[in-house]
């Protein structure tokens, strides 16, 4: 039976190399992880380390436990003509002539259903497969100090413990020392990292479609709103709006979605949704479709609840609209990442003290050693996207922060201001309001394209929006 390729397929070969470049004589072991326990002997839904994921184009669930070892060979004779053979190493299901087909919870086909056979996986990928069984000598064979004929092994840590425990006793066991070990596989780290700045062709399409259905779940959102405003949990009547579309369009989210209404807008990372949505406040909607191959949006919109901005929250909206606004304007080629960040900082800051809110001058607040105005937007303006929702963070600062942008880097452009009920410092008509607005920005050879530009944004494109979907 011929199974047709993943659609990395072709583009995974391509990073495999530039990784087998980077570690030219080391044995490269990339897990994709096990299933976590949520509850005694029930697992979360497993998903792959997003390494493995970008390494082997596979996304899903049906990778438990497997493990990519990229092995050192002559120069130019491996894959590609890279220096590795790769070896994509899976337990296959325990399948209708085993015994296990019944019994085992874990791999059993009667428990589990179908999951895919080395031979599929093969022609899925590209990359040979064997048996888990052989895992343990591919990694450890001939493993040991470089410098006595050793061959070096580099390990995505902390995403399996029995590889990190095979490893690290296969070092113990060769004199290997461990402490300089850490620091290479930290290495492995930062470069899979660093390897997932520039995106290429299908991981922008995917993403292009992960914007979509994200776009789609925000219409699924407001259509939603009348029944929040009519339960004691509205927050969770949205929250689980958006993951169902979620899961019919994609894997599932790409994190926990936060619908923060009214003051809990202005808790950052509020993902209990648990509180009541009120006509006359604002709600906070941060939320993202992961697609089955694992890219994800991350989209935010604040919304007013009874389809009406008030004059202080439009106000407020405006004020941080603006900034988005500046922020997209300013990112472009050779801009530094970082700036994207200062550009939306300093029209907040001005924002705030033609209010009278800002203690001090706009100089004073923008300088190092002010930054008086972070009291109301405390996080960062901007981070990378893709396979994770924060995306190469694993990135060393003069590759991320302090790097200028390139073609193909996607990230978020997300400013916002969160005046807390509680906060005395400001008049009381700007207390209990807390705004976000978020896009997808993918940058490109003269500029950058706001991909999710198309979920209205402006205080008249937002009021309509809801009203026509409210009428439809």
């Amino acid at each position: 039976m011929y199974y047709p390729p993943v659609g990395a397929a072709s583009y995974a070969p391509q990073r495999r190399a530039a990784l087998s470049r980077q570690f030219p004589t080391d044995r490269l072991v990339i897990p994709a992880g096990a299933p976590k326990v949520r509850s005694n002997d029930t697992d979360y839904r497993f998903r792959p380390h997003s390494a493995f994921a970008h390494l082997t184009g596979l996304g899903v669930d049906h990778e438990p436990e497997a493990v990519l070892v990229m092995q050192p060979v002559p120069e130019g004779s491996g894959d590609d003509g890279s220096n590795h053979k790769g070896t994509l190493f899976f337990r296959p299901l325990a399948g209708r002539d085993s015994e296990e087909f019944y019994s085992n919870t874990k791999t059993g086909e009667f428990w589990v259903g179908p999951v895919p056979t080395l031979q599929e996986l093969n022609q899925r990928t590209g990359l040979p497969t064997k048996d888990l069984t052989d895992l343990e000598y591919a990694v450890t064979v001939d493993a040991g100090v470089v410098e006595i004929g050793g061959t070096r092994i580099r390990l995505v840590r902390e995403t399996d413990q029995n590889m990190d425990a095979l490893v690290d006793t296969s070092r113990i066991n060769t004199g290997v020392d461990l402490e300089a070990s850490d620091a290479l596989d930290n290495e492995l780290a930062e470069f899979l990292s660093e390897l997932r700045l520039i995106k290429d062709e299908h991981e922008i399409a995917e993403m292009r479609g992960s914007v979509e259905s994200t776009i789609r779940g925000f219409e699924d959102i407001v259509r939603a709103i009348p029944q929040a405003i009519e339960h004691d949990r509205g927050e969770r009547v949205i929250e689980t709006a958006f993951f169902a579309r979620a899961r019919l369009e994609g894997n599932d989210l790409g994190y926990d979605t936060i619908a923060a209404a009214g003051n809990n807008a202005t808790v950052l990372h509020w993902i209990r949704n648990t509180g009541q949505v009120n006509e006359g406040d604002l709600v906070l909607v941060d939320a993202g479709v992961e697609a089955d191959s694992l890219y994800t949006a991350d989209i935010t919109r604040t919304l007013p609840v009874n389809g009406t901005f008030t004059e202080i929250q439009a106000k407020v909206y405006n004020a941080v609209l603006e900034a988005a606004d500046a922020a997209l304007v300013a990112a472009k080629p050779g801009v530094l990442f970082r700036d994207i960040h200062l550009t939306a900082m300093e029209v907040l800051a001005h924002h705030l003290s033609d209010w009278g809110i800002l203690p001090v001058s706009v100089d004073e607040a923008l300088s190092a050693q002010g930054q008086q105005h972070r009291r109301w937007m405390p996080h960062g303006t901007s981070h990378h996207l893709g396979l994770d929702v924060h995306d190469c963070a694993q990135a060393r600062r003069e590759m991320y922060l302090d790097a200028p942008l390139r073609p193909g880097m996607v990230f978020t452009i997300e400013p916002g201001l969160y005046f807390k009920n509680e906060d005395l410092a400001i008049p009381a008509e700007y207390r209990g309001i807390g705004v976000r607005i978020e896009d997808d920005i993918l940058v490109t050879e003269d500029g950058a394209e706001s991909l999710s530009a198309h979920l209205p944004r402006t205080v008249q494109d937002i009021e309509s929006w809801m009203a026509d979907l409210w009428k439809s």
